[in-house]
């Protein structure tokens, strides 16, 4: 069964969104049951998978036994592999969260309809990671876009089917940009296959389609990325969203979507095109840089928790298209790590803000004074969490930046460090603000009155119930041991970066 685990770790989520529905009239409710045992499997079979990559090499896989180009190929290597199991754990440590959130904030009667969504959702970001066919990404971006919308709109919220709508608006032109230049590159070369593209694509690098289709790739990818100033979806899409929504959309979806962006990339166009018969290093320095810079500017003005940490995911997906712009090892090692990096300490952030919205269903930033003594263990998992996004040391989050510097450096851009350096501090502003309103600020420095009583309830202790507490206290842990043990995600990233590159 081992040969068949590139197509299973796709087919079985997507299989339990039909079970799921196919349930829904039993008298007994097993949806998250199998939502969780789904994506726990596929997180196993990642991890099988890039265990194999690690030691053996790329995986090829042919669907129904059809030699590519003419066939469907899927291809897990040492990148695929890599972005594969963040994506696997997050999912499948927010399904586990998701077993009381959405009950509360959907409402009972949604639960089968949102966890058979998520379970497509989930098998269609797998599916993007592991096709080595450019068509066939198109579908499965398809597939998890549409299950995305929906799951936007899935709560109580009134203004949540406007955010939907928006993001349906917007994530389509995307799609359809994406789908443009795959008929471009077909019409040029007449195949959808990655590996069969990059051998043939050289011979034409200068005509006008093969660059115009680069573009397109891009801009449509950019906006399903959420990257400034493409980004105008996302910060209502989360806010409004049921908040087990929003790790996904996150920490995986625009992931994702920059994993494809870097596919298109370097494995399609080869980095011979990218860095030198187009502008792209350029126009990713201008671009990365301003991400991070103005989605930070962008969070500090944020009430919401929520929000502001949507904003956040603005700027660092500035960091990712930074360190591409560098066209050296280092920075492409950075901006991987930071694929990581960024995924689960995002994720542990947002589940937090999920923690607190179901026990107390306060968003407002200024709302939470206190929050540190009532809740101690979910404040304690923000604080490493937001410690981590601005990159102390010790986390992943140091281990990503530390490793842009250096590209930056290695790239000759020294003045690109300070930029780094400011969007950190930066961040240390806005979620240096919340930290101190939670473990710091009380009512009674407001002067509301009532100072016995106010002190009574922010001393007793009200925390989530375990099964909200520990899906994100297990990011943030995997984030201290994996910066304490930096040499891991380095080495998958180093591995990874040099496949990209084409170097041994």
């Amino acid at each position: 069964m081992a040969e068949h685990f590139p197509i299973l770790v796709v087919i079985i989520p997507i299989m339990a969104s039909f079970i799921i529905l196919l349930l829904w009239r039993t008298k007994h409710r097993y949806e998250w049951h199998i939502t969780t045992a789904a994506t726990f499997l596929s997180f196993l079979i990642s991890l099988s998978l890039l265990n194999t990559v690690f030691l053996s090499g790329p995986i090829r896989y042919w669907l129904g036994g059809w030699e590519p180009p003419w066939g469907i190929e899927y291809v897990v290597d040492s990148f695929s592999g890599y972005v594969l199991v963040v994506v696997t754990l997050v999912s499948f440590v927010t399904s586990v969260f998701a077993a009381k959130s959405v009950k509360k904030e959907a409402g009972e009667g949604r639960t089968v309809s949102f966890f058979a969504l998520y379970s497509l959702l989930a098998g269609g970001l797998y599916g993007i990671i592991v096709t080595g066919d450019l068509f066939n990404l198109y579908v499965f971006l398809e597939i998890s876009s549409l299950a995305g919308y929906a799951l936007v709109g899935v709560g109580k919220k009134k203004r949540a089917i406007v955010a939907s709508y928006n993001y349906l608006i917007l994530g389509t032109i995307g799609a359809t940009l994406y789908l443009i230049g795959v008929g471009q590159l077909y019409i040029m070369t007449g195949t959808l296959n990655m590996a069969d593209l990059s051998q043939k694509l050289p011979a034409i690098f200068e005509s006008k389609v093969i660059i115009a289709a680069f573009a397109l790739f891009i801009v449509g990818l950019s906006i399903k990325m959420a990257l400034f100033p493409f980004h105008a979806w996302l910060p209502d899409a989360h806010g409004l969203a049921p908040s087990v929504i929003s790790p996904i959309l996150s920490a995986c979806v625009i992931e994702v979507a920059a994993y494809a962006m870097m596919r298109v990339m370097f494995t399609v166009y080869t980095p011979a095109f990218v860095f030198k018969v187009v502008p792209a290093k350029e126009v990713f320095l201008l671009g990365g840089g301003v991400a991070m810079l103005v989605g930070s500017y962008l969070t500090l003005a944020q009430t919401d928790i929520k929000r502001m940490l949507a904003y956040s995911s603005v700027g660092q997906m500035g960091y990712i298209i930074l360190g591409l712009s560098f066209a050296n090892h280092t920075g492409l090692v950075g901006s991987i790590v930071h694929i990581f990096s960024h995924a689960i300490l995002k994720a542990s952030l947002f589940l937090v803000a999920g923690s607190l919205i179901y026990k107390t269903g306060i968003t407002e930033i200024s709302r939470l004074k206190g929050m540190g003594k009532k809740m101690p263990l979910s404040m304690a998992t923000f604080t490493i969490g937001a410690l981590g996004m601005i990159g102390i040391p010790l986390t992943t989050g140091f281990i990503s930046e530390w490793k842009l510097a250096l590209g930056a450096l290695e790239a000759g851009k020294w003045f690109i460090v300070p930029v780094i350096l400011l969007s950190a501090l930066l961040n240390a502003v806005y979620f240096g603000r919340v930290i101190e309103i939670v473990w710091f600020k009380t009512d009674e420095e407001e002067g509301h009155g009532h100072k016995e009583i106010g002190k009574h309830e922010k001393t007793s202790i009200d925390e989530a119930p375990l099964s909200l507490v520990l899906p994100p206290f297990i990011l943030v842990s995997l984030s201290i041991i994996f910066g304490i043990g930096a040499f891991i995600p380095v080495t998958l990233a180093e591995k990874a970066a040099s496949m990209l590159l084409g170097m041994p």
